[in-house]
């Protein structure tokens, strides 16, 4: 394990600028300029295409070794975020299994506020089985707020009477709009990069005036999560959301979901996104891309 690095990293993410306190349109900036800094594999191909009305980038591998379609979520609290900031894990993804995928625009709060984006994922999931992809070879990815939505969208789709996807796969997912997680406190001072007065500020916007208990705003307390795909939560223990995922994940069970809990130990939110840094990272990804490989049949 790979101590010195985790310590480093902590340090690094603690000195820079946090997203807390700028406007929407400074944030989206700021974020966009961070996450410019990531590296994106080689071995890909990135296009401009357009699923279920809404933008979208397709990464495809140079060599594809199998079939199928990765619809991947970006993070971003909902509020920020694209594609393009995601490009680094989606494209790491895409390599580590040969498989395509879609990184999906969804609409933003707070011009589009809750449920908008969960509708964008239906509907480009909706457009990809009139395309012919069968349920089967379709996999929701995300990491952040696109982890949750992840979940939301594929109980959504549920919902609409849509078979599920093959696979669900939710990096540091956000699914409990209560705010009712002890590691909020717990965890507050481990966390190198969330704070619960930033959540509760971009919570806001996305959230609105529904009812933080709806079960698509906080599945990990409240949906019925019966009939969901096999799913797999990678989290660090450095994280306020490590109980998001360690109680949906049980509540999953539960429901007599397949569900994998993976805890790295001593890793920040999204830790994914750092693997030219962090060996865990990597290897996490590693242990994504051969879970997707198992469950995406083209």
């Amino acid at each position: 394990m790979s101590r010195i690095q985790r310590d480093r990293l902590d340090t690094q993410l603690r000195g820079a600028a946090t997203l807390s306190g700028s406007s929407v349109g400074e944030t989206r900036a700021d974020f966009a300029t961070m996450m410019s800094q990531m590296p994106v594999p080689g071995g890909v191909r990135v296009e401009d295409t357009a699923l279920g009305g809404r933008p979208a980038l397709r990464v495809s591998p140079d060599a594809p070794t199998g079939s199928g379609t990765l619809l991947y979520l970006h993070g971003g609290s909902h509020v920020f975020g694209s594609p393009g900031t995601a490009l680094g894990l989606t494209a790491g993804l895409v390599v580590r299994t040969g498989i395509p995928g879609i990184s999906l625009d969804y609409r933003l709060a707070p011009e589009h506020p809750f449920p908008a984006d969960v509708q964008d994922v239906v509907a480009a999931y909706r457009e990809l089985l009139e395309r012919g992809h069968a349920p089967e070879s379709v996999a929701f990815v995300g990491d952040s707020a696109g982890g949750g939505l992840t979940i939301a969208g594929a109980l959504a789709a549920r919902d609409a009477g849509l078979p599920v996807p093959a696979a669900i796969v939710a990096f540091s997912s956000g699914v409990d709009a209560t705010r009712s997680s002890e590691t909020l406190v717990t965890k507050a001072d481990a966390d190198p990069l969330l704070d619960r007065a930033a959540l509760d500020h971009w919570s806001a916007l996305y959230v609105g005036d529904h009812d933080r208990r709806d079960p698509l705003l906080s599945p990990a307390v409240t949906a019925d999560l019966t009939g969901l795909p096999l799913v797999l939560v990678q989290v660090g223990t450095n994280e306020i959301l490590l109980d998001d995922a360690r109680r949906f994940a049980l509540r999953a069970s539960d429901a007599e979901v397949d569900v994998v809990l993976d805890v790295t130990a001593n890793v920040p939110h999204v830790f994914q996104s750092f693997s030219h840094v962090l060996d865990e990272a990597g290897e996490a990804l590693d242990r994504a891309a051969l879970f997707l490989r198992q469950r995406v049949r083209g």
